[in-house]
Order: C-alpha cells, then sequence, then structure tokens
C-alpha cells in the first residue's frame, strides 16, 4: 500500500473537519430544540465536534492514512 503525500494527507484531514462540522451543527440544533439555551447548545455542538474530529482522524491512523 502506498503512502499517501503530503496534500492527500492534508485533504483527509479537511474532510474529517468538514463531516465534524455537520455533526456538530446536528447535535447543537437537535440541543437547543429539546429546550436547552443557546450556550448549553453551543457546548453540546463543541463537545460533539471534538468527539467526531478524534474518531475519525483516530480511524485515519489506524488506517494508515494520517
Amino acid at each position: 500500500m502506498s503512502n499517501p503525500t503530503f496534500p492527500n494527507k492534508a485533504l483527509l484531514v479537511v474532510i474529517c473537519a468538514l463531516v465534524s462540522i455537520i455533526v456538530a451543527t446536528g447535535a447543537g440544533i437537535l440541543t437547543h430544540l429539546t429546550g436547552a439555551s443557546l450556550a448549553e447548545a453551543i457546548l453540546s455542538a463543541g463537545g460533539a465536534f471534538a468527539v467526531s474530529m478524534g474518531l475519525s482522524l483516530t480511524t485515519l491512523a489506524a488506517l494508515g492514512l494520517v
């Protein structure tokens, strides 16, 4: 299996970040719709982003892509 070059690695990390932003946005919206305050929704979105980004980067590292 070939080793990905730097631009390919950078694009994979950007894709992970974009997917994590989508997950965070959904979590924030759902949290706010349940009646939570805006601050709680933002905190929930931040946590969702961190977990999603961590899982995706860990998966890429386990596959040897990053």
